[in-house]
């Protein structure tokens, strides 16, 4: 079985406590809205939201994928860290299996946060991945994270 593993980190003027609860704890509600472009909706189909739920996030018409389903593994909300695992869905493709994210704010000196996110893509083929499709990956990514930091700086008192 192969896996392959990618990291990224995204400094943000935002402090890790309100940008958690912005991307990850409510993110089935923040996103759709802030995103309705690529999201059409992120259904809680299993559970609170919390450790062992399952979430489905449907993407929205002209997006190349239709849907993904993620496990939520591990939420630490006093630290701000949590793991999740893709485990369904045309994101994977044919080779993928699943795909592991491990995401951590940790307060900087600013008074905002740097966003660590470690990939883990799984398969039982060898997989390669290009230079291009990884760089993709993470503008979307980023691109993300500057949407929910935008709405967050022109609306101070969420997620407080």
């Amino acid at each position: 079985m192969g896996v392959i593993s990618f990291a990224q980190e995204y400094e943000s003027p935002i402090d890790p406590g309100r940008l958690f609860k912005a991307l990850i704890v409510d993110s089935h509600n923040l996103c759709p809205k802030l995103m309705s472009q690529s999201i059409n909706s992120i259904e809680i189909i299993e559970g609170d939201g919390d450790v062992g739920s399952i979430m489905q996030i449907n993407f929205a018409q002209g997006i190349h994928f239709k849907h993904a389903k993620l496990r939520m593994d591990e939420l630490d909300t006093k630290n701000y860290w949590c793991k999740y695992t893709i485990v369904e869905g045309d994101v994977l493709g044919e080779k993928l299996k699943s795909i592991k994210y491990e995401v951590k704010f940790v307060a900087d000196e600013h008074g905002g946060c740097i966003c660590k996110m470690l990939s883990e893509y799984y398969s039982d083929q060898e997989i390669e991945f290009k230079d291009e499709d990884i760089e993709f990956g993470k503008e979307r990514a980023t691109e993300m994270y500057k949407v929910v930091e935008a709405y967050l700086l022109t609306n101070p008192h969420t997620y407080v």
